[in-house]
């Protein structure tokens, strides 16, 4: 029985990684084509730094606090009462607490940009400054239709639809690929924040047919009083003020970088794009369809099933994000020189990028069990533990980065290095305290995937070193070309298979569970 849920539970995520695949390979083009028109400096500083502020406000705001107290909360009501009324009432009160949040945020942004932004940067070109106050007027409605697209990623979620809030990232990304393209020429960098804008609406439109026919509606509410609102708000109130703590995070490190030399932002917002490809294909979707279930196990009070998906979380973001990891490290170069090195791209920039893509990729498999954990405390109605974890590593980050910043001179890569240390103290601390709190061990089939993950892309590695050896270095130094592609793809499959074979081999659960055929 248990096999058969964690065979859905793969199915439903291959799914989702699918649609996550091609949402970051056009996320790639998207950043991609920024590169080639704006280079590595100057504008593209801006343009990376100004578009992290809805991105990490719909975090606080949307996506990450609110989806994250919501989820539990609305599968709680569709136990309850199978005919949807409360819940219908719960999305409905939600929509409305958004619009009295964001509205007010929406006018500062339009009349006061320049003042606001200046929040966020500290550009010391004069021209710098004027291109964020316009970008910053023109992105931040965006915040608008990302929430309202939350909520219904959210629900959707809930009813374990996966599919269409997959595919609207893709949208999104076509609309800003789109007005870049079409509309540089004219517009020049605004023309990403009109992209930007489609997006978020083309987003809205994509979810709202099936969302419908959930029998749902984006009417929103101001009745607070019911307690399944008051249950989200309970419960949203300290995961805000955790998820707070990693925007400001990210925007202090966004903060630091514009202290360091040209460069320093694009570098690391360059390298995140690279980071967050097979990060965000395989991390977010196991915890995008693990979070759900967790949360109907917690409320059936299936203690013995919770664990039982955190292990198949943990054991398969293992085998995926380690050769992850692995291919960012050792590959990272030729990949962002084949994929960027073009136009106004340079050499430099590669290297630059490149190794702060490095120093993250240390971190992925660790912030990865981090936020399925975090994941697993909030399903069990837990917050202060998983808000102490949170406090803790972003103190860790924030001193790491000041130490080796301004005491050892250090540049944008040890921004990353402070960043992926912090979130290996974070994920072990976190690991030990859902341990004490539920009894969850890598003792037994989750350990030995592990050393079983780490013996089979050790044999990897030394592919990749090899092929290194055969074939030289020096073929992706002149950036882009359709011989590095080639090469590139050559020693990456090559690699890969071998990685794969091992893992059939030794029989690691996440091939051996999609092979498997049902029983």
């Amino acid at each position: 029985m248990s096999n058969s849920r964690h065979r859905k539970s793969a199915v439903l995520t291959m799914m989702v990684m699918g649609c996550t695949l091609i949402s970051r390979i056009l996320g790639f083009v998207r950043t991609a084509v920024i590169g080639a028109l704006f280079g590595a400096g100057g504008v593209a500083d801006v343009i990376n730094l100004v578009f992290s502020i809805p991105n990490n406000l719909r975090k606080l705001l949307a996506e990450g606090a609110l989806s994250t107290a919501f989820i539990p909360e609305l599968s709680k009501q569709l136990v309850d009462d199978p005919s949807r009324k409360s819940a219908i009432q719960l999305v409905k009160s939600i929509l409305g607490l958004q619009l009295i949040i964001i509205l007010p945020i929406l006018a500062v942004s339009t009349f006061y940009s320049a003042q606001a932004v200046k929040i966020f940067e500290n550009f010391a070109d004069p021209a710098k400054n004027e291109l964020s106050a316009v970008l910053f007027r023109w992105t931040m409605p965006y915040l608008l239709f990302i929430s309202i697209n939350a909520i219904m990623m959210a629900v959707h979620n809930t009813h374990g639809r996966f599919f269409i809030p997959a595919v609207t990232p893709i949208v999104f990304s076509l609309c800003v690929i789109g007005s870049l393209v079409v509309g540089n020429a004219a517009w020049g960098a605004k023309a990403i924040a009109y992209g930007v804008l489609a997006g978020g609406l083309a987003q809205v439109l994509v979810q709202y047919p099936s969302y419908r026919k959930l029998r749902y509606r984006l009417i929103p509410s101001l009745n607070f009083s019911n307690d399944s609102f008051k249950g989200v708000m309970g419960k949203w109130a300290p995961m805000l003020l955790t998820s707070s703590l990693f925007a400001v995070n990210t925007q202090i490190a966004m903060l630091l970088a514009s202290f360091l030399p040209d460069k320093s932002a694009s570098a690391i917002s360059y390298a995140i794009v690279f980071y967050q490809l097979p990060f965000g294909i395989f991390s977010a979707s196991i915890t995008t369809v693990l979070y759900p279930k967790m949360s109907r196990q917690a409320v059936y009070k299936e203690t013995d099933s919770l664990k039982s998906s955190l292990g198949f979380g943990y054991r398969n973001l293992w085998a995926l994000l380690i050769p992850s990891a692995m291919v960012m490290m050792v590959l990272g170069e030729p990949i962002i020189a084949v994929a960027f090195q073009r136009g106004a791209f340079s050499r430099p920039d590669t290297i630059l990028t490149a190794r702060v893509l490095f120093a993250y990729s240390i971190g992925m498999p660790f912030v990865g069990l981090f936020n399925l954990t975090q994941r697993a405390f909030y399903a069990l109605g837990e917050v202060r533990k998983p808000f102490i974890c949170a406090l803790l590593t972003v103190a860790a980050d924030i001193i790491l980065s000041l130490v080796f910043i301004f005491s050892f001179g250090g540049d944008s890569e040890s921004l990353a290095w402070a960043n992926s240390l912090a979130f290996i103290f974070g994920a072990v601390l976190q690991y030990l305290l859902i341990r004490h709190a539920v009894g969850f061990s890598l003792i037994g089939t989750t350990g030995l995937t592990f050393l079983k993950t780490l013996a089979a892309n050790a044999i990897g590695l030394l592919a990749i070193h090899g092929a290194f050896r055969i074939m030289g270095t020096q073929w992706w130094h002149g950036g882009s070309s359709w011989t590095a592609l080639f090469t590139l793809i050559t020693v990456f499959l090559t690699s890969a298979l071998i990685i794969l074979g091992m893992y059939i081999l030794m029989r690691v659960e996440v091939v051996s569970i999609l092979f498997k055929r049902k029983q």
